[in-house]
């Protein structure tokens, strides 16, 4: 059977055809550059492709999207090129199973398997008989080291991966097509783009009275002055992160040096208006917790690491961050973690009323809940409020001598900015 083969600088998702085409020998020199561009595998007389190719070696990422007869994706996998260059870990696969023509792509109610393998041996498979929210199966994936990884075929040499799939018993025969460059206009916000984790927001503004953002659930919130709680000391240089009601007995989440002292301990709010039974109401509602390690504004912001966490894994929106399973987070000092929790875990978790209040302090009308400390290094924890269960990323703010100025955590989601109408500062 001929395929038909077509380079491309995109793949616009929404008309499901290339975007820009390339000749092969652009698309050589892409490849060698690490730039995006996509392959596309047609049969004669089939309207929809047969599978689309998504590379970007500079972003790590080989992508494969299988089509089927109606133009729907049945297929997703996410390749990562890691530190081996001669082999692709098979990162991340899902497949639709639709139960008929008439079935829209990704329908809720379409049957689904999910499979998640990670380079050192984990791994998890979901499986969805029903779709989502029908309930589903979560086990280990048993899969041998080839199953894991695959060869990276060198340029111009991929197989058709879906070649069973669309029924070929014969090894397919590839003609290239070269279709006209148009190299005038942007791409459309509907083509294809290499997977980002997830993007710094306005963080900075979120501290910054008067600056007008919203969350998604009101349309028009107002920054106020932080709010200070207090401070935290933290003697050891180093700032944990964590959930502390989720530990592992492997120390804290994440840590962040920085010099040994006491910092501010600040939440970032916002006021808005509302209507609540007929008549309007004002409330105030905080954003995000901070330490304020230092007044010099952020030049950068970066997501915090744990030793073993690699971005290069991460897909869209993908994050890192400590755990908790009781929506809660805390910062503290890691040099007395152990010591901390203990406080924490016989304050809040067990209740016990005969705390001594030099080491124990319960924090009223605020997102932070309450302040242990350790008599022995004069070490703090303060535990504070999430939104929820999960993972929260943590963000590091430096200067331009790259020093530590701030660490924050946004206990819901990261708002957007409103653009500017001669809002003045709100004390």
């Amino acid at each position: 059977m001929a395929v038909e083969v077509e380079y491309a600088q995109a793949w616009d998702l929404k008309t499901r055809s290339p975007w820009r085409p390339i000749s092969v020998r652009e698309a050589r020199e892409r490849d060698a550059a690490g730039l995006p561009y996509v392959v596309v595998y047609r049969a004669a007389g089939r309207k929809a492709p047969l599978e689309v190719r998504l590379v970007s070696w500079r972003d790590h990422y080989v992508g494969l999207w299988v089509y089927d007869a109606q133009g729907r994706r049945t297929y997703d996998l996410d390749m990562r090129l890691l530190d081996d260059p001669a082999r692709l870990l098979r990162l991340y696969t899902v497949g639709w199973s639709y139960t008929g023509p008439e079935m829209a792509e990704f329908d809720e109610a379409c049957p689904r398997v999910t499979v998640e393998l990670f380079p050192d041996g984990r791994g998890r498979r979901t499986e969805e008989p029903q779709g989502k929210g029908g309930g589903s199966y979560v086990t280990v994936p048993r899969v041998r080291d080839d199953e894991r990884w695959t060869d990276r075929p060198v340029f111009g040499e991929w197989p058709l991966l879906s070649a069973q799939v669309h029924g070929l018993t014969e090894p397919p025969v590839f003609a290239i097509t070269e279709a006209a460059n148009d190299s005038s206009g942007l791409a459309p916000a509907t083509c294809w783009r290499p997977p980002r984790p997830a993007q710094l927001g306005p963080i900075t503004e979120l501290f910054r009275p008067g600056v007008r953002v919203t969350d998604g659930y009101h349309p028009e919130m107002t920054v106020v002055e932080p709010r200070r709680i207090g401070a935290l000391r933290v003697p050891s240089g180093l700032l944990a992160v964590s959930g502390p009601d989720s530990d592992d007995g492997n120390g804290p989440h994440i840590t962040v040096p920085v010099p040994p002292g006491e910092y501010v301990l600040d939440e970032a709010q916002a006021r808005h208006t509302y209507e609540w039974e007929g008549s309007q109401d004002t409330r105030t509602d905080t954003m995000a917790v901070r330490v304020l390690v230092n007044d010099i504004p952020a030049a950068t912001w970066e997501m915090a690491l744990r030793p073993d966490d690699d971005p290069r894994l991460l897909r869209e929106n993908g994050i890192f961050g400590f755990d908790t399973d009781g929506a809660t987070g805390c910062f503290a000092d890691a040099g007395a973690w152990e010591p901390l929790l203990a406080l924490f875990e016989k304050g809040l978790i067990q209740g016990d009323p005969d705390l001594d209040p030099d080491v124990y302090e319960d924090i009223n009308d605020s997102m932070y809940l309450l302040r242990t400390r350790d008599q022995a290094s004069g070490g703090e924890l303060a535990a504070f409020a999430t939104t929820g269960d999960g993972t929260y990323p943590v963000w590091v703010g430096r200067s331009e001598a790259g020093e530590v100025v701030g660490v924050v955590v946004l206990v819901e989601g990261m708002p957007e900015l409103l653009p500017e109408s001669g809002a003045t500062a709100v004390a």
